[in-house]
């Protein structure tokens, strides 16, 4: 026999709530479960009856006029997700529980966390005390006539089955994989992306699922948990989506590895909600758009190398094949190319900086190929992909748009734009179509339109080596990696992120173009001799945004409202300092009489091309509201924490704020303003009638009833509720009232729902829904025309940029007492009392002052030899000589008295003593190296600094290796150097006069000292000071003194040197001999 038992007998009210719920409201709470007992079994437990009949309860709602009321739409669970019965039991993750009802409420949860069905739809799951509580006695069957049985103890599974079924080393069976739909897709997703981890969206949280779980739950140090999936145990981890950027930096930037973002789009429909999952972008390190731990202040540039002939052929030994260079920052759009050589590229790469470099495929079986010797030697992150026959950039923009991606607005000639594809090399032209088709497979959605490269000329930019890039510290310092200590550190004045970027470009490439210079030099100047302008400036850009970013992530389909208003800031920011120049103008007309051109000329060739976006700042400011006076409705924010579940939806619109709109109710949390269009004006105005109806209603409930707590409400759960407070006052008279059904209740609260109030809030969610459409189409009309003028938008920017950078400069002058340098385009070199501005920024840092010296080189006097002890100052010098070049030609006044230089188009260095035993290279092989670059490299326009050549091996092989890196030097580069070392016989070799010239062949050779000072009580200083002559004691003694070595030891050393000065001097006495044949190497 069959009969129907009730389990758990529903009170009046969930009785009415099944009556009555408009049709496809969904219950958990089951009213009648079939169960097979037998004919004597009866049941004990006491039925509870509803006090109302059915057929008593109010099928209508009569209006105050007596008339009915239209009946209701259908209603599905509420206005947050729907919700439908699920067609089976679905299985949750086992780190949270199913929400159930009790006996005449559902119990709000209290912690949600959207989990996965077997047939791969999104459920909610959450975790509540009086859930579990009550779990139990809801889910327990009871046969009638038997008496209960305990349940069965679960035999607990052997740790090697565990072990078998989470990793899958098990039988056929169970290796086999879960068969759902979300187990399919990321299966599917691992062999089509299989170099990826993967990470899908899954309501309000990133999981990770099956092989990688593992890995991702060790690398972010997350907690690692299992999901039971078709009869086995998956492992699954996972982090809310507030954490993305943080894990991402983590697997992304330290771990180097490539995560493809699966995200999820919800489609409703009457039969449920379902996502569709895809993988909308890779995120590698050289693609990262808007993450927040992207450098505001480096770029983060993509980098492709290209070999101008085949890629499987190996070059031959010796030769110099061409090298095609592109690379582009994706997070601000700049785009270049460039043709190099295989014995530059080291160079290059130190230059650029790239987070990423991308070769091509058939480089992967050759690593003794020069490219990935060059590469591999600066310890880049390099992947290999092959490029795509179509890929190619966009040529089609007209010469405006080119003109916007230039390095510098102050050029005139270098770098080129790109106006046709036939401009660039071979090998630029394959780099290019390299760099494309990796961007294609990794941005995927977010692909931009790029617009052609920017191609950077050989010829008008300093070439700095790699070892010397790092060597006088330019953008990075020793002691930790980072910019303490650099160059970029002690000059950098400047207050935007992106001039600060660029200031970092031109220190790293500065310019060889006298116009381009005298250019720069020209506005520091005008800036320096005006602080009050300087000072107003500087004010306005400390408030400025990073627009080239901002304009960059609308070109990539992101951006929000706030990006809005920071491009309409900016905008107007750029007005305000336009407007300050001019009326600097107009005062200097009115104090002088006259404006000097000469003053003006460059700073008016720079506003010139500043375009007028003061329509498109109007416009976005007459439309968005501003984000700071945003006001949030906390109460209503309160009120829903209370009663809501977060639904975990994906954000189908990325661009606006995400957000429930069917459960705003509140007039006050929009971005655009009602202004904006009639439609709007109209439909807000429609709100806050029905908004002032709401709250009548609400107050002539609560006088009706008598009942002060009453509000009306809206959740995704219970729809349009009457909610009562208060230790539910008043609660008798609403359950005596046919106008109210009772939904649930709570210790303190209880739920009802009222068709007047339902109606009303249907209307309130309907134009609530259509405001926010409206602002949808608002908001991607203006994103459209913010697109439309990224030209400008990005010109502006790079001109605001520079006027950052050479104000920093003239701010820096005025700080450190800077000179402008007069640049001549020849070999000459002369400056007085020069210092290095790192160290004398140290020493002031300490409360002591830097001793300056002069340098000066003129067709004469090419090659100073320097002597001296050690610790007096020589390195100090060679570097202070090469930065003060670097800082002339990036356009900045120099730490000097005065300074005459030539134009300079090489700097190298050998300084400083280091090894590098990954490679093989020991010490001295890593000096060679260098040495042998600067003398294959060297041009006459070069400026060259060594530092003890030869000290790496015997005296005989180091002085000899001296010598002959001196005479190459002076007879085959003829560039300008300075060669200290402590070989003083060089000297000899080279000939020393009285006037401390060389003789001979070295006639162009001068020799500088530097000394040291004792006093009779046995106490020595240092003299910084740079002299003419040759020092021929080094003073090595003093220098183990001052760093601790044990007094006994150092007296044996004191008796040492004296027994070994006295043996060499029978071999050194008689120095013609060494002139001799110093003279006779010459001649060969």
């Amino acid at each position: 026999m069959i009969s129907l038992l009730r389990l758990k007998p529903p009170g009046r009210s969930a009785l009415a709530r099944h009556a009555l719920r408009p049709r496809g409201l969904q219950t958990t709470l089951p009213l009648h479960i079939p169960c097979e007992v037998s004919e004597e079994a009866k049941p004990e437990r006491k039925v509870r009856k509803s006090q109302k009949k059915l057929s008593e309860l109010p099928s209508v709602r009569l209006l105050p006029d007596g008339t009915t009321a239209a009946p209701l739409d259908t209603w599905y669970g509420g206005l947050g997700k729907p919700v439908f019965p699920s067609p089976k039991d679905s299985e949750t993750s086992q780190i949270a529980d199913t929400v159930v009802d009790t006996e005449d409420a559902v119990v709000p949860a209290e912690n949600t966390l959207t989990t996965l069905e077997e047939d791969g739809t999104d459920t909610l799951a959450t975790k509540s005390k009086s859930m579990r509580k009550q779990k139990k006695s809801t889910d327990e069957i009871v046969d009638v006539g038997e008496e209960p049985k305990k349940p069965r103890r679960r035999q607990p599974a052997s740790k090697k089955k565990i072990l078998a079924t989470i990793l899958g080393t098990g039988g056929e069976e169970e290796r086999s994989m879960p068969s759902t739909s979300i187990s399919t897709l990321i299966r599917a997703n691992e062999k089509k992306y299989p170099h990826c981890i993967h990470l899908t969206r899954v309501g309000q949280f990133y999981e990770s699922y099956f092989e990688q779980a593992v890995e991702v739950a060790r690398l972010l140090n997350i907690k690692q948990a299992r999901r039971f999936l078709s009869g086995r145990y998956t492992p699954m981890c996972g982090f809310p989506l507030g954490h993305l950027d943080r894990h991402l930096k983590t697997l992304v930037q330290h771990h180097k590895k490539f995560v493809a973002l699966c995200e999820e789009f919800p489609k409703y429909s009457y039969g449920g909600t379902t996502f569709d999952r895809r993988v909308v972008r890779i995120i590698t390190p050289g693609t990262l758009i808007d993450e927040s731990f992207i450098n505001p202040y480096e770029n983060n540039y993509l980098l492709s190398i290209t070999s101008g002939k085949s890629s499987s052929e190996s070059p031959e030994p010796g030769t110099s094949d061409t090298v095609g260079l592109a690379w582009i920052d994706v997070s601000t759009g700049e785009f270049f190319t460039k043709s190099t050589t295989t014995e530059g590229l080291h160079d290059e790469v130190v230059r650029i900086n790239p987070r990423e470099v991308v070769l091509q495929t058939e480089l992967f079986q050759l690593p003794s190929h020069p490219i990935r010797a060059a590469i591999t030697e600066e310890g880049c992150f390099v992947v290999y992909s092959s490029s795509e026959e179509d890929a190619s950039f966009d040529n089609t923009t007209d010469l405006e748009e080119e003109l916007t991606s230039m390095d510098d607005i102050t050029s005139h000639t270098d770098p080129m734009p790109v106006a046709e594809g036939s401009v660039l090399s071979d090998a630029e032209t394959q780099a290019v179509a390299l760099l494309t088709t990796y961007l294609r497979a990794n941005l995927m959605e977010h692909m931009p339109r790029l617009a052609s490269p920017t191609k950077e000329s050989v010829s008008g930019r300093m070439q700095i080596d790699a070892h010397t890039l790092k060597a006088l510290e330019i953008r990075e310092g020793f002691k930790d990696g980072g910019t303490t200590g650099s160059l970029l550190s002690v000059v950098k004045r400047t207050v935007t992120t992106s001039g600060t970027r660029l200031l970092a470009r031109w220190l790293c490439s500065p310019s060889t173009s006298l116009r381009e210079i005298n250019a720069r030099q020209s506005l520091v100047a005008f800036f320096h001799a005006r602080p009050f302008l300087r000072e107003d400036i500087v004010q306005n850009l400390k408030h400025a945004e990073d627009a080239t970013r901002i304009a960059q992530r609308f070109l990539l389909g992101r951006g929000g409202v706030s990006d809005l208003s920071a491009i309409s800031n900016t905008i107007d920011i750029w007005t305000a300092i336009s407007k300050r120049i001019e009326l600097e103008k107009n005062m200097e007309l009115k104090e002088r009489g006259e404006i000097r051109a000469e003053e003006w000329a460059s700073l008016d060739a720079l506003m010139l091309r500043i375009g007028d976006l003061r329509d498109l700042s109007d416009r976005i400011r007459k439309a968005v509201v501003h984000q700071g006076s945003v006001v949030q409705n906390a109460v209503q924010d309160a009120e829903d924490a209370e009663d809501e579940q977060q639904t975990g939806e994906a954000e189908t619109t990325p661009t606006l704020p995400s957000r429930d709109l069917r459960m705003n109710i509140s007039a006050n949390d929009w971005t655009i303003r009602p202004e904006y269009s009639e439609e709007l004006t109209n439909l807000h105005n429609l709100l806050k009638n029905l908004l002032d109806e709401r709250e009548r209603l609400q107050l002539r409930l609560a006088l009706e009833h008598d009942i002060p707590t009453l509000s009306l409400r809206s959740s995704p759960n219970l729809g349009m509720h009457v909610h009562i407070g208060g230790r539910k006052r008043g609660k008798s008279r609403l359950d005596e009232s046919d106008a109210f059904i009772q939904l649930g209740e709570s210790q303190s609260t209880v739920t009802y729902f009222n068709q007047e109030w339902a109606q009303l809030g249907r209307h309130i969610v309907d134009t609530t829904t259509e405001i926010w459409q409206r602002e949808k189409e608002a908001f991607e009309a203006l994103r459209n025309e913010v697109n439309a003028r990224a030209i400008h938008l990005r010109r502006n920017a790079r001109i605001m940029d520079e006027l950052d950078v050479t104000i920093a400069f003239a701010n820096l002058a005025q700080e450190m007492s800077f000179v402008r340098p007069v640049i001549r385009e020849d070999t000459s070199y002369s400056v007085t009392n020069g210092r290095h501005p790192t160290v004398e920024l140290g020493l002031l840092t300490n409360g002591r002052s830097f001793i300056p010296n002069t340098v000066s080189f003129s067709p004469t006097s090419q090659l100073h030899i320097i002597t001296g002890p050690n610790m007096a100052g020589k390195s100090t010098l060679l570097r202070q000589t090469a930065l003060i070049a670097v800082l002339a030609q990036t356009g900045s006044y120099v730490p000097a008295d005065s300074a005459e230089i030539g134009i300079i188009d090489r700097v190298f260095s050998r300084v400083g003593a280091r090894d590098d035993l990954f490679h093989d290279r020991s010490t001295f092989m890593v000096e060679m190296l260098e040495t042998s670059d600067i003398m294959r490299r060297a041009t006459p326009n070069s400026l060259v600094i060594m530092d003890e050549v030869g000290r790496g091996t015997t005296v005989e092989d180091g002085l000899a290796i001296a010598f002959a890196v001196v005479h190459h030097l002076q007879s085959v580069n003829h560039c300008r150097a300075l060669f200290a070392t402590h070989f003083h016989e060089l000297a000899d070799m080279l000939g020393i006069t009285d006037e401390h010239r060389g003789t001979g062949a070295f006639e162009n050779v001068s020799f500088f000292c530097t000394d040291v000072d004792e006093t009779e009580d046995g106490y020595f200083t240092y003299s910084h000071r740079l002299r003419p002559g040759i020092n021929r004691n080094s003073h090595g003694l003093k220098v183990a003194q001052l760093a601790g070595m044990p007094e006994p030891a150092v007296e044996v050393a004191r008796t040492a040197l004296s027994w070994l000065k006295q043996r060499s001097a029978i071999r050194t006495n008689d120095r013609s001999d060494l002139h001799a044949i110093g003279q006779s190497l010459t001649s060969h």
